[in-house]
């Protein structure tokens, strides 16, 4: 059954409360670069999430770790100039908020003053609270992380399903509740049971985005890149490709080496 849809000139915090309110599904895709960003933005996609996931499909390193604050503005920067519609939520990258609540307003700050993001995101839940809380009083949106954290992934040692077991599900419920109760607008759950992220989702006022949590949330997001099919690699099975660039693009760029090899390119119509 179809939701009335509302028509936003700018997505904002208060518009993806109001989407929950009303039952309207909330689109969130990757974003790294201006070119990608305008087409992701001219789709109507609501959420932009300027991810550390770029440290892994633009940079090509194994884990989202390596990537810096000083790179991160650089990618969200160039996604802000592209976005007229959509949210722009940029996460703080490894090491720049977890020991230090200071040092994670001054990173919060960073990306807000040279980047122009409308809001950052962070994972984890009562071990960052005093770093989310300093964040969200200087006046800064914050979007929580739980479940799957890739920034803690060799403390998981593995990218399997989290929360699977009762008390780590206990946790993370708990940690919903209190992200929620220090004032993040939104949570991402990832790669968690269905049916308990469907539990949080209803237990919240804020909306909770899901990936690989099935559909019980109040929206869904996604890597553009693995949307796209431009990696090959990753296949979880939350993953739909809606195209096969990875393929197409080979095949392309194939056909212009064989055209400059045998001088059918540039032909007379190509050239002053």
């Amino acid at each position: 059954m179809s939701t009335a849809k509302k028509e936003y000139k700018r997505v904002t915090v208060k518009s993806l409360i109001e989407m929950k309110q009303t039952g309207e599904k909330i689109s969130m895709l990757t974003a790294y670069d201006y070119s990608m960003a305008k087409i992701v933005d001219a789709a109507q996609v609501d959420v932009i999430l300027v991810g550390d996931s770029a440290s892994n499909v633009i940079a090509g390193h194994e884990t989202t770790l390596p990537i810096t604050l000083d790179q991160m503005i650089y990618h969200a920067s160039s996604v802000v100039r592209a976005a007229k519609r959509a949210l722009v939520v940029v996460d703080i990258p490894f090491g720049s908020y977890q020991s230090d609540s200071k040092e994670a307003l001054r990173s919060a700050i960073r990306i807000m003053k040279e980047s122009g993001g409308h809001a950052v995101k962070v994972e984890g839940g009562e071990e960052i609270k005093d770093s989310v809380k300093r964040i969200i009083q200087a006046g800064i949106p914050v979007m929580g992380h739980l479940g799957l954290t890739p920034q803690s992934i060799y403390k998981f040692g593995t990218y399997t399903v989290r929360a699977k077991e009762e008390a780590e599900a206990e946790k993370l419920k708990r940690d919903a509740k209190m992200l929620e109760k220090i004032g993040c607008f939104a949570l991402v759950l990832e790669k968690i049971p269905a049916q308990l992220a469907e539990e949080v989702a209803a237990s919240l006022t804020i909306p909770v985005i899901g990936i690989g949590a099935g559909g019980g949330v109040d929206g869904q997001v996604l890597v553009v890149h693995d949307l796209l099919g431009m990696t090959h690699e990753f296949n979880p099975r939350f993953l739909r490709r809606y195209m096969n660039l990875y393929d197409e693009m080979g095949k392309a760029i194939g056909q212009y080496v064989d055209d400059v090899k045998s001088r059918d390119f540039p032909n007379e119509s190509e050239q002053y």
